[in-house]
């Protein structure tokens, strides 16, 4: 009898084994795709980590490095000296995509088709509007303030207050100026300079001076970091409206797991909206 047990209990650890390495259990309870999903993230937040960190190292070496409230401070319609209001409205814009993301992902669990459709249409439409702000902020740069990954217009002042310029060796603290509507270039005939101001007290008074252009690596930086966000917001938005037409024709009404694939892609698109939280925070607010 008692060998019976034994044999009983081995048999039942054998299929238990079995069980755990068949490759039908699922790791933390998620699918294969989400898990994988998880992976693709984890690797992108050490990317983008990498390249904040690149850029937080050269800003911290260097005394001229432009001011946010400066460099971002102008507005549809014709509006400057707007310090960072067109930069809030479009993370204001992301974060509410996120929102509507969220809510897609709830009726998918409810297995709604059409409350899916609706509000993964907001979250496209929130996506789209994101990148076309993006791209009217890097006209701006480009096409009114002439910066671009190798010239940036730029440096580190006060409004009408003390310049800093130079490489950090050569500051002229004390030297104050008055601010104007294109404050570090000018632009004569058919080409841009730096700007000539006239110093206003301090130890070079009534002396006009030439301000040099500000570190190379910011332009460089920003738009290299911020266009490879926008790559990530762009691609989500393709995949968003492949999804959007698969759930409208009732492709995964069928499969009845609670609309996993729209789960997957409100992963992608939450990583999206906090990576720009960070970018947000080391290029406009510090």
């Amino acid at each position: 009898m008692a060998d019976t047990t034994v044999h009983s209990v081995d048999h039942d650890h054998h299929h238990e084994s079995e069980a755990h390495w068949n490759g039908g259990s699922r790791p933390f309870k998620a699918s294969y795709g989400k898990l994988m999903m998880w992976y693709f993230l984890l690797s992108d937040a050490f990317t983008f980590a990498g390249f904040l960190i690149a850029y937080g190292t050269l800003r911290v070496s260097m005394n001229t490095w432009p001011v946010p409230d400066f460099v971002f401070s102008t507005f549809p319609g014709g509006f400057h000296h707007k310090p960072l209001y067109f930069v809030t409205v479009m993370t204001f814009i992301l974060l509410f995509s996120s929102y509507t993301m969220v809510r897609a992902v709830q009726e998918g669990h409810r297995e709604n088709k059409n409350g899916v459709v609706f509000w993964m249409i907001l979250t496209i439409v929130g996506g789209a509007g994101f990148l076309g702000c993006q791209a009217w902020e890097w006209s701006m740069l480009m096409g009114k303030e002439h910066m671009s990954i190798t010239t940036n217009p730029f440096s580190a002042h006060i409004e009408a207050g003390t310049y800093l310029e130079g490489d950090g060796h050569d500051i002229k603290a004390g030297d104050t100026f008055e601010a104007g509507e294109s404050y570090l270039i000018h632009k004569h005939g058919d080409e841009w300079h730096n700007l000539k101001y006239t110093v206003n007290g301090g130890p070079n008074d009534g002396m006009v001076k030439q301000q040099e252009f500000g570190p190379k690596a910011f332009g460089a930086l920003f738009f290299f970091i911020t266009g490879f966000h926008g790559f990530h917001v762009l691609s989500g938005v393709i995949f968003l409206i492949i999804i959007c037409v698969n759930a409208a024709s009732g492709l995964y009404v069928k499969r009845k797991n609670g609309y996993e694939m729209v789960e997957k892609i409100g992963l992608y698109w939450h990583f999206v909206d906090l990576v720009w939280v960070f970018v947000f925070l080391v290029f406009y607010l510090i």
